[in-house]
């Protein structure tokens, strides 16, 4: 019987190991390495890096970090999680393991641009050809040419964010022609930004560009952000009977605990922020409220 066991080997999960292995809680911590903090060539807004970190880089400190203080790493995929009397049963792809208590940080997982093979997509991110974190590295891309793959409120909204780093904007519909209020329109029109319809299905690396394949034929961009929405890797926690928002994300009160009590969530599976610093200290706040708790049924030190 674990103290806790933590699912999903992010930023927020391996904050909440650190966390609670240096409380001398028993802590596991199951990974099936699709954490998107992997997939960043370099990351500027993290405090402490000045010259940036890779997203691999960190994560490896991190692991380090918390297997120094006894956390128990192990690449394991949890297929099923279930309240089992006064604990949860966590279930993988090698056994089923107990906890007192479990903390979900299993973040999201972002749409692909439609047609992009998987070689392409991981070769044009790993050269920042393609983005999908304008808070993130927004300020790579200053006067910089950049296409957004979106449309309607959702499309809207990203480009007019990235229209306070580059002027050179288009807003490219991922199938056919774009959906658009007026209000939308008037938006785009303000700020200067083109618009063409789709389909775009192809794309090439040219040098140093990214080339979009449109209804206005080929373009070539220094960054392509797709701007298509994000799936909320929350299904664990329905499975265990917890409360989730209208587009999947957990709900949790302000310790991070979810509607089933000792059942925490922490990091974009909770609010799709996409930002490490706020993961970390979303998970800090789990964690701390995760000792309490157990230290409330029985002494941590015996």
């Amino acid at each position: 019987m674990e103290d806790c066991i933590i699912i999903g080997g992010g930023p927020a999960g391996l904050t909440a190991a650190i966390y609670l292995a240096r409380y001398h809680l028993d802590v596991r911590l199951f990974d099936c390495g699709t954490s998107r903090a992997a997939l960043i060539p370099c990351t500027h807004n993290h405090a402490g890096y000045p010259d940036g970190i890779e997203g691999t880089e960190l994560l490896a400190r991190m692991h380090e970090q918390a297997a120094k203080y006894g956390c128990k790493r192990e690449n394991k995929r949890v297929e099923h999680l279930a309240v089992a009397g006064d604990h949860f049963a966590v279930g993988t792809d090698e056994g089923t393991f107990n906890a007192r208590s479990v903390l979900l940080a299993t973040g999201v997982f972002n749409r692909h641009p439609p047609g992009m093979s998987d070689e392409l997509h991981d070769e044009a991110l790993s050269r920042g050809l393609l983005r999908y974190c304008p808070v993130c590295d927004g300020y790579e891309v200053t006067d910089k040419r950049v296409g957004v793959i979106g449309t309607s409120d959702h499309g809207t909204a990203e480009t007019i964010f990235l229209r306070g780093f580059t002027r050179d904007l288009t807003l490219i519909s991922p199938d056919g022609d774009h959906d658009l209020s007026t209000d939308c329109s008037s938006e785009l029109d303000q700020a200067g930004v083109r618009r063409v319809a789709g389909p775009c299905g192809k794309y090439e690396i040219r040098g140093d560009k990214l080339g979009v394949d449109t209804a206005d034929g080929w373009l070539e961009f220094d960054s392509v952000y797709p701007a298509l929405g994000s799936d909320v890797r929350s299904g664990l926690a329905v499975m265990a009977g917890a409360k989730t928002t209208g587009d999947g994300c957990i709900v949790v009160d302000d310790h991070q605990e979810t509607s089933v009590p000792r059942l925490f969530a922490a990091g974009d599976v909770v609010i799709g922020l996409d930002q490490i610093s706020h993961a970390m200290g979303a998970a800090g706040v789990a964690a701390t409220t995760i000792r309490n708790t157990l230290a409330e049924e029985r002494p941590i030190r015996r």
